[in-house]
């Protein structure tokens, strides 16, 4: 039997509907996942101990433990403690919690690349160390993080696929539903990973283009 065409026409909507969702869950995770990260990289390299301690016991757990069991945790044993979230709820706290972590060390790593001379000759200036982290620091360590960043969404968009185990209708979720009403898998499954294939390009090309056009501008200020 050859490939049924038709039938992948068919259940195509269905599965761009599932890639909106699973694009709109991994920016926003993404995100949210900057915001905590950046929090948590500057926390590992904070001079008190006690932060530094916590925001390390915070980024091993997250990255010392499979995706698929924070998951877990969250969609089914928070319920436990008496608080109740939403499969899109569950699954964006899940992600964000977890590209957090990963986005911490991103963040550690780009701050301890900066010149400690330019950390030096900006407090000589007077800065304060949070105007000295804020002026000088975060915005050398962000052009070079960039790319790393641009591999945390694509890695995110590829294991956004887990949250199918709770329900949530994104693009996955859709190629099963899929699957059980027309008992066609390597069609549809075919089809998804293509649409996979596409987004995670797409956003290696723009990652490549941003990276790109913040080296013209580095040049064009040195120059």
């Amino acid at each position: 039997m050859g490939l049924r065409w038709d039938l992948m026409w068919k259940v195509l909507p269905s599965h761009l509907e599932g890639a909106i969702v699973t694009i709109k869950l991994t920016a926003f995770s993404v995100f949210m996942g900057i915001i905590l990260g950046t929090l948590l990289g500057m926390g590992r390299l904070s001079r008190r101990p006690v932060v530094r301690t916590l925001s390390g016991a915070y980024v091993d757990f997250f990255r010392g433990t499979p995706l698929l069991v924070q998951i877990f945790v969250v969609y089914m044993g928070l319920p436990q403690l008496g608080l109740r979230l939403s499969n899109w709820a569950a699954a964006l706290t899940a992600l964000s919690l977890n590209s957090g972590a990963y986005v911490a060390e991103i963040v550690r790593a780009g701050i301890e690349s900066i010149d400690r001379g330019q950390v030096e000759a900006a407090r000589s200036l007077g800065m304060t160390g949070s105007q000295t982290m804020q002026f000088v620091v975060l915005p050398q360590a962000f052009r070079r993080i960039v790319p790393p960043l641009g591999n945390e969404f694509i890695a995110l968009l590829k294991d956004s696929s887990l949250v199918a185990v709770i329900s949530l209708e994104e693009l996955l979720r859709k190629g099963q539903i899929n699957v059980t009403r027309f008992y066609r898998p390597f069609e549809i499954y075919i089809q998804i990973a293509v649409i996979y294939l596409i987004m995670t390009k797409s956003i290696s090309f723009l990652v490549s283009r941003i990276e790109r056009r913040m080296k013209l501008d580095e040049h064009s200020l040195a120059s």
